[in-house]
């Protein structure tokens, strides 16, 4: 069913142009019957602003952030920033939060890269004290925030007593974090259904235990990176590439290891090494595209989706993150959207 799909909006260029368009594929997606729509955060894009801009020109489907940097912003901005958002989108917004590596944490976003899982704990738990800040003051002092604020003024109530909060997790201790803390986990594209079950609803379960917390309503989003070409094989190179970028991380070694594909990550490590994106694309085993990705022509595109949201909770769909120029991005996700926009006969 669609409104159990979500969109990654990709738009190009530069200035207004690119909110416009981000807000159309938007509305056309919640006309579409999508659950909800997502953008990403990086170096050079925020993901708030553009939320924003989605959440004024729609009226029905979820707002998400997919992911943002927990740690880009303190508490009380994270606070503040979510409050406007579910004002603005009369109650629709999912902050989805992510660390990104400790590289990132360290070298982008200018914190240590020490204790990310926890961190992330400790992030979620002060955010719920600061949304209710309308109760009375707040008083947090841990290992990774100090907050003591008492408010001025009269603080209102926000739209809703819970702000839905999915944290992002790969490795078992962030999945745990996210059992122990929040709404859901933001699932990574690498993620495959087995790497799901062996890996990730144990620990997720694990999490919850520790803290004597049932995970009823908690959400598992998956992420499926998308192709779509009258050629099937063209396509297919495509999520390739894609997985040739992320796999010689360590981050993904349990999952290469799980399922059996340790030789071919050192093909592709190599690969990288040499700086050869075409070797390292071409190491990437068959079975990988399948479980990672979804390569198919568009009329292939809808019975190819609902065989891979089977395992998830939500499954959000994107165009693949790299080989793909920004303007390129966007019509890849115009084709996304195309192809499962239901015909007036089957609306």
């Amino acid at each position: 069913m669609r409104e159990e799909y979500g969109l990654t909006i990709f738009t190009g260029g530069r200035g207004p142009r690119r909110f416009r368009a981000a807000a159309d594929l938007a509305r056309r997606a919640e006309a579409a019957g999508f659950g909800a729509v997502w953008t990403g955060e990086l170096y050079s894009r925020s993901a708030t602003i553009p939320m924003a801009s989605l959440a004024a020109a729609t009226d029905r489907v979820a707002i998400g952030s997919n992911i943002a940097y927990g740690v880009g912003r303190s508490p009380l901005v994270w606070a503040a920033e979510a409050r406007d958002l579910d004002e603005l989108s009369g109650g629709r917004i999912i902050l989805g939060l992510g660390n990104g590596t400790p590289g990132m944490m360290e070298n982008w976003l200018s914190t240590s890269g020490e204790a990310p899982a926890a961190r992330m704990e400790e992030l979620v738990t002060v955010l719920r004290k600061l949304w209710c800040l309308h109760e009375g003051p707040v008083h947090h002092e841990g290992r990774f925030y100090r907050v003591h604020l008492a408010p001025t003024g009269g603080t209102p109530a926000p739209l809703r007593a819970h702000l839905p909060i999915w944290t992002a997790g790969v490795g078992p201790r962030m999945v745990r974090a996210a059992g122990r803390v929040a709404d859901g986990l933001v699932g990574h594209p690498m993620t495959t259904a087995e790497y799901l079950a062996q890996v990730v609803r144990p620990e997720l379960e694990r999490g919850a235990a520790d803290v004597e917390r049932a995970l009823d309503g908690f959400v598992v989003k998956g992420i499926r990176m998308v192709a779509l070409d009258a050629d099937e094989e063209a396509a297919r190179r495509k999520i390739a590439y894609a997985i040739a970028q992320y796999a010689p991380s360590r981050v993904y070694d349990r999952l290469f290891a799980l399922h059996g594909w340790e030789a071919a990550q050192q093909r592709i490590r190599s690969a990288a090494k040499a700086g050869d994106p075409v070797g390292a694309a071409a190491a990437v085993p068959d079975a990988a595209i399948d479980a990672i990705g979804i390569a198919c022509t568009p009329a292939q595109l809808p019975g190819r989706v609902a065989a891979h949201a089977e395992a998830f909770d939500h499954l959000n769909l994107v165009a693949p993150p790299w080989g793909l120029e920004p303007e390129q991005a966007e019509e890849a996700t115009e084709e996304i959207l195309v192809a499962l926009t239901p015909t007036p006969a089957h609306a």
